[in-house]
């Protein structure tokens, strides 16, 4: 097989973002939200995707820093829906746009911060970084 027939193979293998289910994602209370803030860094060391372009994967650190305010994220259900993306195409900066909306739909937090740092690709680094801030 050549190389484009090869490309065309691992394109052919690559789901569309449309298949990530975030009804996986499962919310705890938080039952001090009344007496104090706090803080929550989650990261996701072994993140994988797919470049749409190539079909080749894409590795990288996922960071999810935030302030909840009556809920926190069950992290099994946080690990679940992480590894949906394993055979998804998507660049590097939909993936965190993504997970934010994702996340800020279940946990509803007063600040949310995902950064995606991305091994190197071609000599090149990328780091993607996005937050919420929840009115008020």
């Amino acid at each position: 097989m050549d190389i484009s027939g090869m490309k065309k193979a691992l394109l052919n293998k690559i789901e569309s973002p449309d298949t990530i289910e975030p009804r996986v994602l499962q919310v705890l209370d938080y039952g001090y939200r009344t007496q104090r803030d706090i803080e929550i860094k989650i990261e996701q060391p072994e993140f994988t995707s797919v470049c749409p372009i190539s079909g080749l994967p894409d590795f990288g650190c996922i960071t999810i820093h935030y302030h909840p305010n009556d809920k926190i994220v069950e992290l099994k259900s946080l690990k679940y829906y992480l590894l949906q993306y394993r055979r998804v195409g998507i660049f590097y900066e939909h993936v965190v746009n993504r997970i934010l909306e994702d996340l800020v739909s279940v946990v509803r937090p007063k600040f949310m911060e995902v950064v995606g740092t991305f091994t190197p690709r071609g000599g090149i680094t990328t780091t993607v970084r996005v937050e919420y801030r929840g009115e008020g």
